[in-house]
């Protein structure tokens, strides 16, 4: 059986998961808090769709043709 391999990231969302569950079912923490958290993460997110759409509209803009003026001599 192959062992998966440690996941620091993984293993702290996790754990941040648990300890809010927790905290939750037992309401230690303020109703205030958790519209303050849930609002955060909203706002999260907003900046996160606001680099998008940047990304998005610089691939969207066609590149400006470069125009190059070649002088032509008239030979005898």
């Amino acid at each position: 059986m192959e062992q998966e391999q440690f996941r620091l990231e993984q293993w702290l969302a996790d754990g941040a998961k648990g300890i809010r569950s927790q905290l939750m079912k037992t309401r230690f923490l303020p109703e205030a808090f958790w519209e303050h958290s849930w609002a955060a993460g909203r706002e999260s997110l907003l900046a996160v769709r606001s680099l998008l759409d940047a990304a998005i509209e610089k691939t969207e803009k066609k590149p400006a043709k470069r125009v190059t003026k070649i002088k032509v001599e008239k030979g005898e």
